[in-house]
């Protein structure tokens, strides 16, 4: 049996040291090779090559996402998400998804599109023997996606996204936090003040010239990075592309990024009640504003939400299992880019008790925890579980989080494929000192925004006289 080479399976590996001593687990090597180019069209191309098994993924990311977006036209990015599984020149509308699946891919796991405020992604993953395939629906959706592009299509796709929102944002329970914590943590103007899926209202009054400026601005090959994964002999992987994406011209450089910079700290402690008729339980968020992850602290970020989340943490702990206030607890960040990060905690209450004693159990906890909860265990779990987890994902050749997914990730947000070579390092190298320093330093009562959620009282049905 064959299996990947570029990760052992053995993640963790304590060594003797001396009679009745052990070194400290150490993480593995994870080295994933690749190959690079760029078209003459500037498409940037990375190919690893994989023979452990006969599949390819191809994932394409773009350089845009909601950060990208102007003020008063919000939600394109993830609009265009669904826009480009409704045919191009030589694809019909809807054929995408049926040429791969009768290739072998599986809708979702293997095909799929994500939009997140730093980026916008597609993948495929298919039998090794239809690689040209992927590539082709990839390039003719690049390449020619205007050209079927009609007022009708535009609006289906309006009405699918407001569907999306009624059912993932307006009619869930708590399910408009984001929304306001945003505005909280980032001031208006700010490239990450507004959700990914945008305002229906903006979407309402986009007219077709618009949405398709917008393809032209960002979905150019010269905004763009190709990973190419799996079984494939490089030189027949490299002729294909070059023969599917070389003819695409280059598009206009994009616009700078508007100012993302934030001073250190909120610098107040904002705050608001919100009635939910869809919530069956009080429920608070507590949001941070915490270094972003393309900076030094990134990977301290990382570490102290999951130091924090799960049933091992001092908040579950005190929340949970001593005080029973609270039936859940939850901690984690966004990951944003520019200027900031996004670290978030909630605790969900018991139907009928007290949201206000809830705020206050939680604040005090998250008080103590800057203080001193934070121990060396602690950081030890938290590093073997993200190395567990990145690993893991790395099993994939395609797919999220997949080895394809990684470089594509590494290019785009650090100019740089090789980061997931460095991720387990960067991770391994934080300090427990560290992690208590940005603690105390962002866990603080002016650096953080409070949302409580109050289950509104169901409205008696009118008496009916007869």
């Amino acid at each position: 049996m064959r299996r990947s080479p570029f990760v052992p399976l053995l993640l963790l590996a304590a060594l003797p040291a001396g009679a009745g001593a052990q070194a400290a687990p150490r993480a593995p090597d994870v080295r994933i090779s690749y190959v690079e180019e760029t078209l003459p069209n500037g498409l940037k191309v990375l190919y690893h090559a994989d023979h452990s098994t006969p599949v390819a993924a191809v994932d394409v990311w773009y350089n845009v996402g909601s950060k990208h977006e102007q003020p008063g036209k919000t939600g394109f990015a993830h609009l265009f998400e669904h826009v480009m599984f409704k045919g191009s020149r030589d694809v019909a509308d809807g054929q995408h998804y049926v040429l791969l699946e009768s290739a072998g891919g599986r809708a979702g796991a293997d095909i799929n599109g994500t939009t997140f405020f730093d980026r916008t992604n597609y993948f495929e993953q298919v039998p090794s023997n239809m690689l040209d395939l992927a590539l082709w629906l990839e390039a003719d959706r690049m390449g020619t996606l205007l050209e079927t592009l009609t007022t009708e299509k535009l609006d289906n796709q309006r009405e699918v996204v407001k569907n999306e929102r009624r059912s993932s944002v307006d009619n869930q329970p708590y399910g408009v936090w984001q929304e306001h914590m945003l505005t909280k943590v980032f001031p208006a103007g700010h490239p990450y003040f507004h959700t990914v899926i945008g305002s229906m209202d903006d979407l309402g009054a986009a007219s077709l010239d618009d949405v398709k400026q917008f393809f032209r601005t960002y979905y150019a090959p010269n905004n763009a990075v190709l990973v190419v994964s799996g079984d494939f002999e490089l030189p027949a992987a490299k002729q294909m592309v070059r023969n599917r994406f070389g003819w695409i011209p280059r598009g206009p450089a994009p616009p700078p990024l508007r100012d993302a910079s934030l001073p250190a700290r909120i610098g107040s402690s904002p705050r608001e009640v919100i009635e939910d008729a869809a919530a069956p339980a009080p429920r608070v968020y507590v949001g941070y504003r915490v270094p972003g992850a393309r900076g030094a602290a990134g990977p301290a970020v990382n570490l102290l939400a999951t130091m924090l989340d799960g049933k091992t943490s001092p908040l579950f702990d005190a929340l949970v299992r001593r005080q029973g206030i609270a039936t859940a607890v939850s901690v984690g960040n966004f990951g944003l880019l520019d200027g900031g990060d996004l670290l978030i905690v909630n605790a969900t209450g018991k139907a009928g008790a007290s949201a206000d004693s809830l705020e206050r159990a939680l604040l005090g906890e998250l008080d103590r925890v800057a203080a001193a909860a934070l121990t060396q265990p602690a950081l030890d779990r938290a590093k073997a579980q993200a190395r567990m987890q990145f690993v893991d994902a790395l099993q994939r050749t395609g797919g999220f989080g997949g080895v394809a997914d990684q470089l594509a990730e590494g290019w785009t947000y650090y100019r740089d494929p090789s980061h997931v070579n460095r991720v387990l390092p960067e991770s391994d190298a934080v300090t427990l000192a560290q992690v208590r320093t940005l603690a105390a330093e962002r866990l603080a009562p002016d650096n953080r925004a409070v949302l409580v959620f109050v289950p509104k009282p169901a409205t008696p049905a009118p008496q009916v006289t007869r």
